[in-house]
This record gives C-alpha cells, structure tokens and sequence, in this order.
C-alpha cells in the first residue's frame, strides 16, 4: 500500500500544478469531439485510460482495445442539452497473433431550424440543419505481456446549411500494467491533426472593386473563413484494483486531462463490480467548467456464447441540463 500511495501522491502532485486558465480558451473547433462516448466510462467521469479494455476504448484510450478478444459491437445514444441528438457506433474484430481492428463512427446532429432574416423575421419557409461526423479505424494489440499500443485514424466533417469542413486526425494510446493490484499507467493523445476550413456555395459572392464607376462589371469572389484547429488532448492517468473478493471487486481511476483550449481538469472514478453481472459507477472532474459529479449503472446477461451489455449515466452540470446516456452491446 505504500508503493500505491506514493505513485498516487506523486501523480497527484504532477496533475494538480498546472490548473492555470489556458489563454487558447475556446479557440478550437469541432468540439464534439470532446464530447464523452459510451457510458460505461461517462459514468466514472472519464477517469479511464487506465481501466478502459472493452470496445469503447476506441474513444478513450485505443490501447485498452488490446484486450478486447472477442467479436463486440456498441451503439450509445444520447440527447444533449436538450438540443442535439449524440449517435455513435462501434465494433471491433480480435485476430489471434495479429492484434484487434475496430471500426467507429460518431453522428451528432441538430433538429432543423427555419431560416430567418431581416426583411423575413417570422422564416422564410426554409430550412437549414447542421451536423458533425467522424468515422475511424482502430489498431491495437499488445506488444508485450505488460504493455499494449493503440493507434486511430479517423475522417471527420463538420457541416452547417451548405458550408463544410473536413480533415483527417490521430489518436494514439498506451497502457502498461505493473503487477501490484493490477496497476496500469497510461496515456493517451487525442484528435492530432490538421487545421479545418469551412468553405461552400454560399461562400460565393460578387464584388464591386471600382464602386464609383457605374458600368464597370461586378467580379465573382469567394469569401475566405478562417482556419481552426481541433481540440487536441493529452490525458494521462493510472487505473488499479482498490480490493477484489470472490463476489465484490472496486476499482478505481485517477487522471490528469490537458487540452489545447482549456484548463487542465483532474478526473476521478471508480467502478464496483458484484458477481461480474451488476457494475455501480461514479466519477467527479475536478477543476470543471460545469460538468462535475457523474453516477453509472450497468449489468450482462449471457445467453449461451454471446454476452449482452447494459450500460446507463447520469452527468450533472451546474448550469446546463442534465444529460443521461444508453450504451447497449453484444460479445459472440
């Protein structure tokens, strides 16, 4: 127990230095990409690189995908803040000797809203709608007994009315497992990629560059957005076994998150587990804008070979509503 409370004393010590105000405040885009996937994790408020092994790791840590040995696939759905309806899917394959690939996609989309204008305030009779993707591929496996790597690419799109922006990013993970109370120090780095562009039909326009001649010819232009970069994130953490009995086990996970826009946060979660088929969840972010406490519930049910997951979460936010998320899986 000594060894455990200085490793945690020390990351501790290294994590809560640098909760400073980050002047790149809001200054990167798609920022649904920041949003929490799959509440297994949500539910233990994040604090998961190190304690992430099933198919969801592809969101969180791609490393944690190595010890997924089975075929598994995951849908989760959320409604969030209300407003945007959060979809994401994923499954991933094991190949004995070559490692586990997994495919994933994130859909998060709004209801569409009818366009107004200044000579029409009541709606013009269109409307317009915007909605955010990505689609990865995930490669895992171990590279030693100990020590496993994981590496995504993925494709995302962000569209509003007829405007877009698209590019291509990384995420890329590691765990590794020391032997007392199964404890693993981990990392992983999020979404580092190029900078997006929003361009579109409606970008174009014509331009009058001699106003003060009255015959001269408008010129067709395009406007020029500027470019924004992605919520790039480096979170590292260490996930251990606080007891395991023979029907009861906890365990626990304790991160340090760093984004490029935003301060650094301290992430904390634990998990009960009550004869492998009843899960009991709760997490707290520390340092938070306004999402803090979080409680997750879940449970299996095995039907010959294939496994069936239930998972449930519940995040509080001081301002903001609530959110609730449903993941449901299956192993065969």
């Amino acid at each position: 127990m000594k060894r455990l409370h200085l490793v945690l004393s020390a990351f501790l010590l290294t994590a809560t230095t640098g909760l400073a105000q980050n002047p790149n405040l809001g200054t990167s885009g798609a920022q649904f990409l920041k949003i929490p996937v799959s509440a297994r994790e949500a539910g233990m408020g994040g604090a998961v690189v190190g304690l992430t092994n099933d198919v969801s790791a592809v969101f969180w840590n791609p490393a944690g995908l190595a010890k997924v040995e089975k075929t598994t696939v995951q849908f989760s759905h959320m409604r969030w803040m209300d407003m945007f309806d959060f979809d994401a899917a994923q499954t991933a394959v094991y190949f004995d000797g070559i490692g586990t690939f997994a495919a994933s996609i994130i859909i998060f989309d709004m209801d569409k809203q009818e366009i107004t204008t200044e000579a029409e305030p009541n709606g013009t009779g269109r409307f317009y709608s915007a909605q955010d993707l990505s689609v990865g591929l995930t490669y895992a496996r171990f590279l030693t007994d100990k020590f496993s790597f994981g590496l995504t690419g993925k494709y995302i799109q962000q569209q509003i009315w007829n405007e877009t922006a698209s590019g291509f990013a990384f995420d890329v993970g590691t765990q590794y497992q020391l032997d007392f109370q199964n404890l693993t120090i981990a990392m992983r780095m999020s979404n580092f990629g190029q900078d997006l562009t929003f361009e579109g039909e409606d970008l174009n326009v014509v331009y009058d560059k001699s106003s003060g001649l009255p015959l001269n010819r408008l010129t067709p232009a395009r406007l020029v957005t500027d470019p924004f970069a992605l919520p790039l994130s480096f979170q590292v953490g260490v996930g251990f076994d606080v007891f395991t009995t023979e029907f009861v086990k906890m365990k626990a996970g304790i991160d340090a998150l760093h984004p490029n826009d935003n301060k650094e946060q301290v992430l904390t979660g634990t998990e009960v587990v009550f004869y492998d088929r009843l899960f009991l969840r709760g997490g707290y972010k520390f340092n938070a804008d306004d999402e803090d406490v979080s409680f997750g519930i879940g449970t299996n049910l095995h039907f010959g070979s294939t496994k069936f997951i239930f998972d449930y979460a519940y995040s509080s936010y001081n301002i903001l509503p609530a959110v609730n998320r449903i993941s449901v899986g299956m192993e065969f």
